[in-house]
């Protein structure tokens, strides 16, 4: 089976483009958490943003913060959250690389973002271990 990405990429299936260029292609998604969600996908194929090449991740990052600004802009929203899921433990459903951006409007919005605390860390001994 193909990737739907891919084949919006491709103008295979039907799409609500916003923008689009040699590299990238950004569409309105289809369920609209609210309105204006848009997707910012690059054209070719990476599963998620660790298999990205540097080069392709930036332009695509440049991109979903232009837009990010219009679409804050014309859709007159309050704020926005700009999302990227990896792999599905993380809430990816689409298995290639994309970025939500998410204009937000009230508090009441369709979406949910918390974050809770964890348990107890070990700053100091998790600091060696990243650096």
């Amino acid at each position: 089976m193909s990737c739907i990405f891919c084949m919006i990429a491709n103008h295979e299936i039907n799409s609500s483009v916003i923008y689009e260029d040699d590299q990238v292609i950004a569409f309105l998604d289809l369920s609209q958490v609210t309105k204006g969600h848009t997707l910012v996908v690059p054209k070719k194929h990476y599963a998620n943003i660790l298999e990205c090449d540097s080069e392709t991740l930036a332009h695509l990052i440049q991109v979903t913060q232009m837009l990010a600004k219009r679409i804050m802009e014309r859709c007159q929203a309050k704020g926005i959250n700009i999302l990227n899921n990896c792999n599905e433990i993380a809430g990816q459903s689409v298995m290639h690389l994309h970025f939500h951006i998410i204009p937000r409007y009230s508090e009441n919005d369709a979406i949910q973002i918390s974050f809770g605390e964890s348990e107890k860390q070990d700053l100091e001994a998790l600091c060696n271990l990243l650096k």
